[in-house]
């Protein structure tokens, strides 16, 4: 058991250790998995330096930024998951879910009575940032936070990045240092620790773990959760399981045809997996690595004359290369960017030649004007748009080529930027399975200029921001049978 790099670490209070404690506690809010986690790594190897045992406290919490049924049934099946998998390793697994607002912090107040330690996920994410330091100043003995979000450790950020391609440039620069610095696919391999002890009664009555119908896969979640009803679940199972059957399925039949297919939404070549990086069910480490030993690679492949550029510098095919700029180059450009900025999803953090340009356009006329009630419900003259919002009705996800031309089409029919934002954050954060997430609003800010280039023409509302229109797409992509599957209009209907 190796302890895990200096660099993940963040010790989140200025209280010691205590020794006399019962049990180390792991407190799993984000890498919501039993392997490839540091944060996990990091509690098994201090529990055998201390020779205490571990307690792992998984928590749900009811009043996250638009918590609903659909976010809750995903996370409770990766719950499930870890109850099955932890059932015959040496720590005692306790899944609560939140009833009502503070109980999670009520909890762990109690719970830290008899802690020696508690390590927790760190994450980017500013409500989350906010949870760890009120949590941390509650606590009576330290809390250790442990960085496991992607392959460059947060803090080796020494900026923030306003394009992909300088955060590229960096990257390649950076990460060869941190590629072999993993996590440990199986962690709990010839560790050894005391027999946890059963937790108090007086806790579980006030603190009753999740019961076991809620980690089946026919739950019924009770009614009196404070959650919002809708929308209701998907047919998608959350959890490590079906994450890393996704996950080989992808390697084995659709890899090969990403670079040509992934911007077509009725081949739809691409992983699927962004819910599971959401909600901690997969690890980009595994990934990563596991795609690495597929294609026999070796640090010796790297192209050291790359300097920014997305093809050439892993020495792989353009298929992989594809996929990895996305899975790394992207995904960590907007975590590093979350975890820099506190208004990351605040018309105010735009670039400002973005804010400028948007702000001379914001008063030109709209053809066609929207509420938030009509987009919702995917009652606009577009029909690709609309059956783009219906998918994200029905499925909790959007294809991802479409989801560029779902956000623009937002800021072309609102009254003004700022409303636009406002409206592409609360929908997909209520709709997507893989929303509120770091990935969700550089994704969507960047549809309002965030990491781009000022575009010509200069255009009527949108200035020089990129310009997307439906008729474009569906000469670009073929849209015909993802039409049929989701839109209700007739397809041959001109699309504007």
């Amino acid at each position: 058991m190796q302890p895990i790099p200096a660099e993940r670490l963040f010790i989140a209070n200025q209280q010691p250790i205590s020794e006399g404690g019962h049990y180390i506690l792991y407190w799993m809010r984000a890498a919501r998995r039993t392997g490839w986690n540091f944060a996990l790594q990091h509690a098994l190897h201090q529990a055998v330096v201390l020779a205490k045992p571990l307690l792992i406290l998984e928590t749900l919490a009811c009043d996250e930024p638009l918590a609903s049924l659909r976010h809750h049934h995903f996370a409770l099946d990766g719950m499930a998951v870890n109850a099955r998998r932890l059932r015959d390793k040496p720590a005692l697994y306790y899944p609560f879910v939140e009833r009502g607002p503070q109980e999670i912090a009520g909890l762990m107040e109690e719970l830290a009575r008899t802690s020696c330690l508690i390590i927790t996920d760190d994450h980017p994410l500013l409500w989350m940032r906010k949870e760890l330091n009120d949590m941390a100043e509650r606590l009576p003995v330290r809390l250790d936070a442990v960085d496991g979000n992607g392959l460059l450790p947060l803090q080796a950020a020494d900026r923030d990045f306003t394009r992909a391609y300088s955060f590229r440039r960096f990257l390649q620069q950076l990460l060869p240092g941190h590629l072999f610095l993993l996590p440990e696919a199986d962690p709990w391999r010839d560790i050894e620790l005391p027999p946890p002890r059963a937790i108090p009664k007086k806790i579980l009555q006030r603190w009753p773990q999740a019961d076991p119908g809620l980690l089946d896969p026919g739950r019924r979640i009770p009614a009196d959760l404070p959650l919002a009803l809708k929308p209701d679940r998907v047919q998608k199972t959350g959890g490590s399981e079906a994450a890393e059957q996704l996950w080989q399925d992808f390697l084995e039949e659709k890899l090969a045809r990403y670079a040509a297919d992934r911007n077509q939404p009725e081949q739809d070549v691409t992983s699927g997996l962004s819910p599971y990086l959401r909600w901690g069910h997969i690890s980009s480490h595994q990934m990563v690595s596991e795609l690495l030993q597929s294609r026999n690679w070796s640090p010796a492949d790297l192209s050291p004359e790359q300097k920014g550029k997305r093809r050439g510098w892993w020495g792989l095919g353009e298929n992989t290369e594809a996929f990895l700029d996305q899975l790394v180059t992207w995904r960590e450009l907007g975590y590093i960017h979350c975890a820099r900025n506190d208004d990351y999803d605040r018309f105010d953090a735009l670039p400002d030649w973005a804010q400028k340009t948007l702000l001379a356009h914001a008063d030109d006329p709209r053809p066609f004007l929207y509420d938030k009630e009509e987009l919702e419900s995917a009652r606009t003259h577009d029909p690709l748009w609309n059956a783009a919002q219906r998918q994200l009705l029905t499925e909790g996800r959007l294809h991802n080529y479409l989801r560029m031309l779902w956000g623009k089409k937002i800021l072309q029919w609102t009254r003004s930027p700022r409303q636009a934002l406002d409206i592409l954050i609360e929908l997909n954060d209520r709709y997507a399975i893989d929303g509120r997430d770091p990935n969700s609003y550089s994704g969507i800010t960047w549809c309002l200029g965030q990491f781009d280039r000022a575009w010509g023409p200069e255009r009527p509302i949108f200035g020089k921001i990129r310009y997307m229109s439906s008729e474009n797409t569906a000469r670009k992509v073929s849209v015909k049978n993802y039409l049929k599957r989701y839109g209700s209009e007739d397809p041959k209907k001109t699309l504007k």
